[in-house]
């Protein structure tokens, strides 16, 4: 059993976010265990990437409302108390909707070469309107 440090926060990489993104890296991969995990905390409007995780990942909203988008269109929102699932190799983003702050629980598995997510380029503004268009449709 070990007890591990309270992590800082720290300024998200812009080759892989859009805005404002601190995070908060809760764990990463330990000896005998593939799981990372980071409390992401996006401003209004601020997003990932695309990009894709070797073994799936998972998203707990904590904060605020997010968008959850895949390659092929489809738009989830994420909200305190929910949880997504993103199936292994799908290509996908995240972040906050236009018009508030989000936060989630990010929690993925390493491959077999230590990796835990592969990042693609970044979401356009058209993607990222037409994403908010869709969920505020629901």
């Amino acid at each position: 059993m070990q007890k591990l440090p309270v992590p800082p926060s720290a300024t998200a990489p812009a080759d892989a976010f859009t805005g404002s993104v601190l995070v908060e890296t809760l764990r990463g991969p330990l000896e005998g265990s593939r799981l990372a995990m980071a409390h992401v905390h996006f401003a209004p409007g601020a997003r990932t990437h695309w990009h894709t995780h070797p073994r799936g990942q998972t998203l707990h909203g904590t904060a605020g409302v997010g968008l959850v988008v895949t390659r092929a269109g489809e738009v989830l929102t994420l909200e305190p108390g929910r949880t997504v699932w993103i199936p292994p190799q799908e290509e996908h983003w995240h972040g906050a909707v236009a018009g508030t702050r989000m936060a989630h629980i990010a929690a993925q598995e390493a491959d077999d070469e230590d990796e835990t997510v592969t990042w693609l380029d970044p979401v356009t503004d058209e993607d990222f309107a037409r994403a908010n268009e869709i969920a505020q449709r629901r």
